[in-house]
C-alpha cells in the first residue's frame, strides 16, 4: 500500500511537463517492471533489459541489494517500484500487454556495464517517462554519466519544480517515517548533485572536442569511436576519454588499466610497463573511482585494435590528465565550540 506522501506527489502539479517532440525509434511490449528505472521488454524476439537514461530512483528492498551509503535501499524506493508496476500495467486494457516506445540519444544505441540498453521510454501519449520521474520527485536528474542529450533543459526545469514543491525525494519527511521496523535510510543528495554535475561538465567538454575532431577525441565506452581512433593512430596520437573500471597486475609485472565499457569484449586496456609503474604512483590511479571526486580521465597515445578489444601502451604519466572540474562539495557543518571527540 502506498503512503499518503507518494499518493500526494503523484497527483501534484496537475499537468506533467513534456519535452520537445521526440519520436520513438521502435515500440516494444513490456515483460517485467523491475523498479521505477529498470524494465524488461520484448525486442526483436528476445527479452531486453532497459536502463532509463538520466534517472536514478531510490533502491527497493531486496536480498540482492548491496548496502551503500550513497544509494541505500529506502522505503520510498520500495514504494516507487510498486507504483511503477501499477503505472505500466495501467497502460493497457485488462488481459492485454502494455507497450512503450524507445528513444536513443542521437539514434545511437549504447549499453551500461551490466549490458542494459540505455534509452528514454516514451508512453503511448508521447510523455517521456524518464522526465516524468523527475517531474514528480521520484528520481533526481541523474547526470552522473552526462547531461541528457535529448532534453537536458527540460530535466533541469523539472527537477527545479519538484524541489520547489518538495515532492518525493525533495520532501524532508520522505523516508523519515518508517513502517514495519524498516531501517531509516536517506540519500545524501546535497553531496551527490555537485559530484554528478562535475562529471557532466567533463563529459560536455569531451563531447564538444569530439564533435570538432571525432578521429582524435575518442570515447572509451563506445567501440565505434575506438575503432575510428585506432585508424587515426596509424598517423597521429589520439586522446581517449573515459573512466577506470579496474586495475590488475600482469604476470610480466606490467599494470593494466581496464577502462569502463558497456561492451566488455571490446573494452580498452591501457598497459603500463613494469619499469614505468613507479612514475605513475603520483597519479593515484587506484583512487580514480572514489566517490565525490572527478572520475574521468584523458589518456594520450597510440590506440590499437587487437581484434579482441583495444590497447594502448603508456610509459609517460604526463600522457594522463584528470578531465576536470572537481566537484564543489558542501562543507561539513561546524561543531559547536567545546564539542568533538577526546
Amino acid at each position: 500500500m502506498y503512503t499518503l506522501l507518494l499518493a500526494l506527489l503523484l497527483s501534484a502539479l496537475g499537468q506533467d511537463t513534456k519535452p520537445p517532440a521526440t519520436q520513438p525509434s521502435e515500440t516494444c511490449a513490456i515483460e517485467k517492471v523491475v523498479d521505477a528505472d529498470t524494465i524488461h521488454v520484448r525486442r526483436k524476439g528476445a527479452i531486453e533489459k532497459l536502463r532509463l537514461l538520466s534517472v536514478d530512483a531510490e533502491e527497493k528492498f531486496s536480498s540482492f541489494t548491496e548496502a551503500s551509503g550513497t544509494k541505500p535501499a529506502t522505503v520510498f524506493g520500495e514504494e516507487s517500484a510498486q507504483w511503477a508496476r501499477t503505472f505500466f500495467a495501467g497502460l493497457a486494457n485488462a488481459g492485454e500487454t502494455p507497450s512503450v516506445g524507445l528513444a536513443f540519444p542521437n539514434g545511437r544505441e549504447q549499453r551500461d556495464v551490466y549490458g542494459r540498453l540505455l534509452c528514454h521510454v516514451l508512453l503511448p501519449d508521447g510523455t517521456d517517462f524518464n522526465l516524468l520521474l523527475v517531474e514528480r520527485g521520484i528520481s533526481p536528474y541523474f547526470n552522473k554519466y552526462g547531461n541528457d542529450e535529448i532534453c537536458h533543459a527540460d530535466f533541469v526545469a523539472a527537477q527545479a519544480r519538484a524541489q520547489e514543491h518538495t515532492l518525493g525525494i525533495w520532501n524532508p519527511e520522505t523516508n523519515r517515517a518508517q513502517t514495519a521496523g524498516a531501517p531509516e535510510a536517506r540519500r545524501p543528495y546535497d553531496k551527490l548533485l555537485p559530484w554528478w554535475n562535475a562529471r557532466a561538465a567533463a563529459i560536455d567538454a569531451f563531447r564538444a572536442r569530439q564533435k570538432a575532431d571525432p578521429d582524435h577525441a575518442v570515447d572509451a565506452e563506445w567501440p565505434p569511436s575506438l575503432e575510428r581512433g585506432a585508424q587515426a593512430s596509424k598517423k597521429d596520437d589520439v586522446e581517449v576519454f573515459g573512466s577506470i573500471e579496474r586495475l590488475f597486475d600482469e604476470d610480466s609485472g606490467d599494470l593494466t588499466v581496464l577502462m569502463r565499457s558497456g561492451e566488455k569484449e571490446r573494452a580498452l586496456r591501457v598497459r603500463i610497463p613494469k619499469d614505468a609503474r613507479a612514475a605513475f604512483a603520483k597519479l593515484e590511479l587506484e583512487r580514480m573511482n572514489e566517490e565525490f571526486r572527478q572520475n574521468y580521465v584523458v589518456v594520450r597515445g597510440k590506440l590499437r585494435d587487437t581484434g579482441r578489444g583495444f590497447e594502448m601502451r603508456c610509459s609517460d604519466p604526463e600522457a594522463w590528465r584528470v578531465a576536470g572540474p572537481e566537484p564543489s562539495l558542501p562543507k561539513p557543518a561546524k561543531q559547536p565550540a567545546g564539542t568533538g571527540s577526546r
